[in-house]
């Protein structure tokens, strides 16, 4: 009897746990089992090991195996389990001599050749082994890149499983992978829409400005064809550049949903998701047997874009409600609960009526006023109060569209952008919040101070408007963002009567 131990990580939402991979090689009938909740991926790796053990030229033992995924009460998915299972075996009986170290960590799926496959949530495992103490991780050569900007435990990519014995036994080495940061970022805003490209629509990239400052939701209502997506296509190139430590975290979690392109080791642009009005509410907050990241996960630190939103489903729309609040989106199942950061704005696009044309200056509307509330109420009222923003969006004049002036740039937003962050970030900095559309209550009372005409002034909107106190709130904190823009240390007048036109749908559709 024989018996070997290695370790490996499992994961389960974005947290990785330590399993022991435990080999039993004993005489009896010839059979290979794996026990300690494997699913079908981790069943199936029995047949991959076989070969691969066979094909990189040693021998499989023809005896009674056992393999033990250790702690037995946690669900093992995926075949990254392979070269853990794979090394064991070898060491159980004695194929390979060596002296690995406690330290040491494996994962990685195998070929029946023997090559080593990447696998999903290289990041997300290399971090965690960082985490509890892990000297040294064996992987997969192509998820090198991906987890390589990871300082402070040794990156062994392998492209063989031979690679990975001939290191172990002191044979041929493997070096340990590392690559700089910094040049990471230095693309980060290169091939993204511009604002230059967008003739008039001043208004509306002021709104977005506004929005991008202060990290605040807007819906844009307005007749098709007036430039809505272009516009939102176009926010993330004015936002402020991602951090190590926020890039870290995007990348990770697009790396657990397996959708982390293979040529960007690190994503250093913020994520920009646009999903089909059709898709389902799982998909936008994640789910599964074992939950994935859903859409509003994928844009953690960027922007959700949701176009025509009166044609997603009700069900799907009412979902975003918690995690809007929350920035967080809490998934349970009956194994586990798991948790997934999900702060992102939400920037929305709607036309005012079904067919498109309410309000239009030079199109006629053929909507009943029945048909146009109905379309309207698609989108509930508490919904509606998250959003901080509503810009109308009228259609470009002829005028505009011919203009040759050069139009300002996504960089030259951007700089006032940074600036209005910058002091976001320092008046909050022991508060663990870094934007204005974070603030709470209390913060709200204490760094939005108002005045008594700014005080009169919105309490004369609060009535007239019949606005709730969480818009009531969020009037407040666009305002604040208003000043900030100017490096205004007070909220005035002017900055509270700029928030206020920003809340079409509360004073032009929905309060009629």
């Amino acid at each position: 009897m024989a018996l070997s131990k290695i370790y490996s990580i499992g994961l389960m939402g974005l947290d990785g746990y330590v399993i022991e991979t435990e080999a039993d090689v004993s005489s009896g009938l010839p059979s290979f089992d794996i026990v300690g909740l494997p699913d079908t991926a981790v069943k199936e790796s029995k047949e991959r090991v076989r070969s691969a053990i066979s094909n990189a030229g040693f021998e499989f033992p023809l005896k009674k195996v056992t393999v033990n995924l250790a702690p037995g009460d946690m669900k093992k998915e995926g075949p990254g389990f392979d070269l853990p299972i794979a090394i064991s075996l070898l060491l159980c009986e004695k194929e390979i001599v060596s002296n690995i170290s406690e330290k040491s960590v494996f994962f990685g799926e195998l070929a029946l050749s023997g090559e080593l496959r990447p696998i999903s949530g290289a990041l997300a495992m290399v971090l965690s082994a960082k985490e509890k103490g892990f000297e040294n991780v064996f992987m997969p050569y192509d998820n090198i890149s991906e987890v390589s900007v990871v300082k402070g435990i040794n990156l062994l990519g392998a492209k063989h499983i031979t690679d990975v014995i001939n290191h172990i036994s002191g044979e041929n080495p493997i070096t340990p992978a590392y690559t700089d940061e910094k040049k990471l970022f230095e693309k980060a805003y290169i091939n993204t829409f511009d604002f230059a490209d967008v003739k008039g629509q001043e208004n509306v990239k002021r709104a977005l400005e506004i929005a991008a400052a202060g990290g605040h939701n807007c819906v844009m209502i307005g007749s098709p064809g007036s430039g809505k997506t272009m516009l939102a296509q176009r926010l993330p190139s004015i936002l402020p550049q991602m951090s190590f430590e926020e890039a870290i975290e995007v990348t990770k979690i697009h790396s657990v949903a397996g959708c982390l392109p293979s040529d960007t080791p690190l994503i250093t642009t913020r994520p920009f998701r646009n999903p089909h009005h059709t898709t389902s509410p799982v998909s936008l907050t994640g789910g599964g047997r074992i939950p994935k990241p859903g859409e509003i996960s994928l844009a953690h630190h960027g922007v959700l874009f949701l176009d025509e939103l009166p044609e997603f489903r009700k069900d799907a729309l009412e979902v975003l409600r918690q995690p809007l609040e929350d920035g967080v989106v809490n998934i349970s199942r009956v194994n586990a609960t798991i948790t997934y950061p999900c702060n992102f704005m939400l920037i929305a696009a709607m036309n005012p009526c079904p067919c498109g044309y309410f309000g239009d200056p030079k199109r006629r509307c053929v909507c009943t006023p029945a048909s146009i509330h109905g379309y309207l109420r698609k989108i509930s009222g508490p919904l509606l109060d998250r959003i901080d923003l509503h810009i109308d969006v009228a259609p470009v004049e002829y005028s505009h569209l011919t203009d040759k002036n050069k139009q300002e740039s996504s960089s030259d937003i951007r700089e006032r952008i940074n600036k209005a962050r910058k002091i976001q970030q320092e008046r909050y900095k022991n508060h663990g919040i870094y934007s204005n559309a974070q603030l709470t209550q209390s913060l709200m009372e204490k760094y939005c101070v108002l005045g008594e005409q700014e005080t009169n002034l919105l309490g004369m909107a609060f009535d007239k408007m019949g606005m709730t106190a969480r818009a009531y709130s969020r009037v407040v904190k666009v305002s604040r963002t208003i000043a900030d823009l100017e490096g205004a240390e007070n909220i005035s007048c002017a900055h509270i009567a700029e928030a206020l036109q920003y809340r079409t749908l509360d004073r032009k559709y929905y309060n009629r």
